[in-house]
């Protein structure tokens, strides 16, 4: 067996079954990436990720969702745009683009603040959220992402016709055809 299959990239982790969360994939990562059999790769970044990193993606079968946005300018405090976030979070609420693995260019900043955001609408408490951003964030953190999560606008968001299974559950609202831990 390939050591390679033990090179996960540094933030790589599942954030929920079928969605997992990283920073930009290098070569040395897809023979471990290629296991996870990615639908969607969501790249969250205002460029294009290295040719090298797309045409692994494209070689693997995996979708390139791209989620680009113009860096606000230092007078705002938005370290994102609320389309960004809301664009990102109607894609991997989507069943249908699943397995997908979120990244950005460090897997903290953009990656945290859509996870964030996520957990928020699956009614996690502030504190929680907080608490999985930092550890994914450590000396990095910055209070801003925080401050975004907790001021972000939920109802932005269209929910898709095809929810996963973990979202529907959080949403106490299971499908009628689905009888949970039976």
């Amino acid at each position: 067996m390939s050591s390679d299959l033990f090179t996960p990239p540094e933030q790589f982790g599942m954030v929920e079954p079928g969605l997992y969360r990283s920073d930009m994939l290098l070569p040395t990562h897809f023979p471990f990436i290629k296991q996870f059999c990615f639908k969607t790769v969501l790249m969250l970044s205002p460029e294009m990720p290295p040719r090298i990193t797309v045409n692994l993606i494209e070689e693997a079968g995996m979708e390139l969702g791209m989620t680009t946005w113009i860096p606000t300018q230092p007078t705002t405090w938005r370290p994102v745009s609320e389309e960004l976030i809301k664009e990102g979070l109607e894609l991997i609420l989507n069943a249908e683009t699943h397995p997908v693995l979120i990244m950005c260019t460090s897997g903290i900043h953009e990656t945290g603040t859509l996870v964030g955001c996520l957990r928020k609408l699956e009614g996690w408490n502030f504190s929680s959220i907080v608490t999985e951003y930092r550890s994914f964030a450590g000396t990095k953190a910055r209070y801003v992402n925080e401050q975004f999560i907790e001021l972000f606008d939920l109802d932005l968001v269209t929910l898709p016709r095809t929810l996963p299974l973990w979202f529907t559950l959080s949403q106490n609202d299971p499908p009628a055809s689905v009888i949970p831990f039976s």
